[in-house]
């Protein structure tokens, strides 16, 4: 095809906390790029999922999930979401089976963008295809958006239509970036992601959001990548919290970072991790931007 005719264009994918957006993005894009746990607030990046086809590139913005702020850390995430939203060509606005209210913060942030609203209702697989047509009724009462979908990112129903949707709304432009790229993410940005999932999967209470990950090391060649993390938490009975009794916490942690960082470099990888205390790391400019988030 032409390159005149080829389109392109970014979709912003928004929604609260915890309705599946990682899930959908993955299943969209056909990587896992986006850590899933069934902990809400578990996104904390704006994380690009890039698919080309051969008339098209579709660029997924996946987002935290939109709350109202109470400390810096929160600040920047919402920071990643308006600006997702200012770059979009469509916004995917997704929410799920249990949600009945609209969310004042999303609705206000979709309503100042001007772009056209995909609506996504999720989870169906857990009440049904009838039962999620009569609950997408009642949300077309409340929301506008140029198409209604009931989908499940898990099984993936409905996804292909997503797309045909989606690529009826992209401008014609030229490919943002390489065919063959998946994210505009970097190797150690995953690796540090794998650590942070495995820590909200194995840790409860206030734990998990208390964590953030840093690649201090990530040497790469033909066998073999080396990698050495420090997690970082807010407090000293934290740090023991993660190491466990005799190390046997963060040892496991380290197992199933490594077992999933092989599968998703296709490489053998040595693991290297250190626990670290940075006192209210969440709530300090200074430490935010050393973990790449931007409060400005």
């Amino acid at each position: 095809m032409q390159e005149s005719s080829h389109k392109a264009g970014f979709v912003s994918i928004i929604g609260r906390p915890n309705v599946g957006k990682s899930t959908l993005m993955n299943a969209l894009v056909g990587e896992k790029l986006s850590i899933i746990t069934s902990k809400a607030q578990t996104t904390r990046h704006r994380i690009m999922g890039i698919l080309s086809g051969p008339d098209f590139q579709i660029v997924y913005s996946d987002t935290p999930g939109v709350i109202t702020p109470k400390y810096e850390l929160q600040k920047s995430m919402m920071s990643f979401v308006n600006a997702s939203l200012e770059d979009a060509d469509v916004i995917l606005w997704v929410v799920d089976v249990t949600e009945e209210d609209i969310n004042e913060e999303l609705f206000k942030r979709v309503l100042h963008s001007e772009v056209p609203v995909i609506f996504l209702l999720n989870k169906i697989d857990l009440i049904g295809e009838v039962e999620a047509e009569k609950r997408l009724e009642v949300w077309k009462t409340k929301v506008k958006a140029l198409h209604y979908l009931p989908v499940s990112a898990i099984s993936k129903k409905n996804i292909d239509l997503v797309l045909g949707l989606i690529i009826q709304q992209m401008p014609v432009h030229p490919p943002y970036f390489p065919a063959d790229e998946l994210t505009d993410k970097t190797q150690r940005f995953f690796a540090a992601e794998i650590i942070r999932e495995k820590i909200f999967l194995h840790y409860d209470k206030e734990v998990p959001y208390s964590c953030e990950v840093a690649i201090i090391e990530f040497k790469e060649d033909k066998k073999i990548i080396r990698i050495q993390a420090e997690i970082y938490v807010e407090r000293t009975s934290q740090r023991s919290i993660i190491i466990g009794k005799g190390g046997a916490a963060i040892k496991q942690v380290g197992i199933e970072a490594r077992k999933d960082m092989e599968a998703f470099f296709g490489k053998q990888v040595h693991l290297e991790t250190y626990v670290k205390v940075e006192t209210d790391w969440r709530k300090r400019d200074s430490q935010l931007r050393k973990f790449g988030y931007n409060n400005s």
